[in-house]
């Protein structure tokens, strides 16, 4: 049975592959479709990625170490009455040594010239899925009204001990994704 978390809840991962599902439901009526674009950021122990190639988006589908993937961008946020509407697979046998945490971010594309933002999204989550069996391990539904914010950091996997975690972060931000691009990488990302 899968464990329903609530904000800042940790648990033990115990998988070594899995898929990071992300789901929403934009409100209609808002005169623009809602494109939400889930990222995952591979830091290391300084808080950085180390290399552009660890930032894993619709435009960059695959980490150099082959250990997530990003199986594609769903710009309407259609995909969601019948499963996730973004997901990331990970393989935790291939991180690269360096990486000591993954955050999954999920942004709203062009938020501020069509004025969007999570106060007219509804049924946000993040799950953990069991790739071997395609089970539900785990899943964080984002209660909180964030009337203002137009990116969430829903949750992260982190390496503590030797083993792999998982933490319900949702945490709000007014940004795009520029923001965590200058918060996470100090190189230049070409584009």
């Amino acid at each position: 049975m899968a464990i329903n978390l609530q904000k800042g809840q940790k648990i033990d991962i115990g998988l070594s592959k899995l898929s990071v599902g992300l789901g929403w439901k934009p409100n209609e009526g808002t005169g623009f479709d809602f494109d939400l674009d889930a990222s995952a950021f591979m830091i290391n122990a300084t808080k950085l990625i180390p290399d552009e190639p660890f930032f894993v988006f619709y435009g960059n589908t695959d980490s150099p170490d082959q250990a997530l993937h990003h199986t594609g961008d769903d710009p309407t946020g259609g995909n969601s009455d019948e499963g996730d509407d973004e997901s990331i697979q990970v393989d935790l046998t291939k991180i690269d040594n360096r990486i000591q945490e993954i955050l999954f971010v999920v942004t709203i594309h062009d938020a501020i010239q069509r004025k969007q933002n999570y106060g007219q999204v509804r049924d946000s989550y993040i799950r953990i899925v069991d790739d071997s069996n395609g089970q539900e391990v785990a899943k964080y539904e984002l209660g909180e009204d964030f009337s203002i914010e137009t990116a969430i950091e829903f949750g992260r996997l982190y390496k503590r001990d030797g083993k792999w975690k998982f933490e319900a972060s949702g945490i709000g931000y007014k940004e795009d994704l520029a923001f965590f691009l200058s918060k996470y990488f100090k190189g230049q990302i070409i584009k």
